[in-house]
């Protein structure tokens, strides 16, 4: 009897440390498509059920205004500081990824759909696609290293 009770609190320990590893809930780099750099680091974060996410640190660029905006944003987020800003809304749950969200790029203003999901050979890596009708691209972001 003590047997099953330890290897079930095992298997239920082990079994939380892998979905726990495989959450997009984290501070994810963004890497900017043209140039291969790092961006920012974005903070994914459950609120009611869905996943959010802001802009929590901008990495230096040169040319940058010192507290950037976002200038090009027609919605809520117009003039808003890119620090704290907003970008992942009201994505849920779907069993596989989180969809039915959107995402901002604050470089164009655009509002994408979007979808995102944890790589499944590489917990460090966050697919993020976002869709404009039919056409879409798609992102990976890396998890921040905790030290």
């Amino acid at each position: 009897m003590k047997i099953k009770i330890v290897l079930s609190t095992i298997i239920a320990i082990i079994g939380f440390t892998v979905t726990a590893q495989k959450s997009a809930v984290d501070r994810w780099v963004t890497i900017d498509d043209k140039t291969g750099k790092q961006k920012s680091v974005v903070e994914l974060y459950k609120e009611n059920g869905k996943l959010y996410g802001k802009i929590i640190y901008l990495f230096p660029r040169e040319g940058r205004e010192p507290d950037p905006k976002c200038d090009k944003c027609t919605d809520d987020r117009k003039d808003q500081p890119l620090v704290g800003l907003q970008i992942v809304r009201e994505l849920k749950w779907n069993g596989t990824s989180w969809d039915g969200g959107t995402i901002v790029d604050p470089e164009n203003g655009k509002v994408y759909s979007l979808k995102l999901w944890v790589n499944k050979e590489n917990n460090d890596m966050l697919h993020v696609r976002g869709y404009l009708g039919p056409l879409y691209r798609t992102q990976t972001w890396i998890r921040v290293k905790k030290e």
